[in-house]
């Protein structure tokens, strides 16, 4: 199997607030719901960069199409990074977010690593690093 991850899908539990989150908050692109005329199909996508998209689905039919049980929420189970080019960047980018709505769990820092990070939730609970990484110059993208 080659290595390739294409669509990350976040399961929410208000496909509406999700939405606005995303799209009005964060200025994500997106032609907006689609699929509503299936059971269980509504969803939103988001192109990120070439090649990958984020969607956001309810909770209750990714666990309908996937068969598996709807279990509790954990926003530890993975995180979502999104690498900037300065630690201003990183400022901007949690700004936005909270105004957004979003929950600052993490405020801005400097790393142990020499980087420049902050966390935070977005309606879900979903986890998002914010973070520069001066080892990464060049690989950034940016706000």
């Amino acid at each position: 199997m080659k290595p390739r991850i294409t669509v990350i899908t976040l399961g929410v539990n208000d496909l509406e607030k999700s939405l606005e989150f995303y799209r009005e908050g964060l200025g994500f692109q997106t032609e907006g719901i689609v699929g509503k005329e299936f059971e269980h199909g509504a969803v939103a996508f988001f192109d990120l960069q070439e090649g990958l998209r984020l969607a956001i689905w309810n909770r209750r039919d990714i666990a309908h199409e996937a068969k598996v049980p709807l279990s509790p929420a954990s926003p530890t189970e993975f995180t979502l990074g999104h690498n900037v080019g300065s630690k201003e960047e990183v400022n901007i980018v949690l700004e936005k977010a909270k105004k957004a709505g979003a929950i600052i769990t993490d405020p801005a820092h400097d790393t142990f690593w020499g980087g420049y990070s902050a966390h935070f939730q977005d309606p879900d609970g979903h986890l998002w690093e914010v973070v520069w990484n001066p080892q990464w110059d060049g690989e950034q993208n940016h706000v």
